[in-house]
């Protein structure tokens, strides 16, 4: 295997183990029961939670420019808020809840946009 794929192997582990800390075990209530409340601080702290453990990718695949690095990081806070405030408004909006399948066709592409996100930022570094 080429160091590079290797390095992209890494740091999709990275992220992808970022993600699993972020969502189940440092997300708390108030950010849950928050975030499809447009603005609402358990949202915003909750996206801020998720960029700030992204950035031990940067030790595996490095940014080529801190403009880059500044982009991905707020791309990445723009693309995680809003997928999880459209997730919560459709929620809503249809009266979903976990006894409903369409709740967990939600939550599936709600974890899929994420991990697409991931594969942008490992496409953005590797550039």
């Amino acid at each position: 295997m080429t160091d590079l794929a290797s390095s992209i192997l890494l740091a999709f582990i990275v992220l992808s183990v970022k993600h699993t800390i972020a969502d189940y075990f440092l997300q708390t209530p108030y950010q849950f029961q928050n975030k499809g409340i447009y603005g609402h601080p358990g949202g915003l702290i909750h996206s801020a939670v998720h960029v700030s453990l992204t950035l031990p990718v940067f030790l595996v695949l490095s940014p080529a420019t801190m403009g880059l690095a500044l982009a991905i990081i707020a791309g990445e806070y723009a693309v995680h808020y809003h997928v999880d405030w459209g997730k919560e408004q459709l929620i809503e909006r249809y009266g979903l809840t976990q006894s409903d399948p369409r709740f967990w066709h939600l939550f599936g592409v709600d974890q899929l946009a994420h991990f697409l996100t991931y594969v942008a930022i490992i496409a953005l570094l590797i550039r």
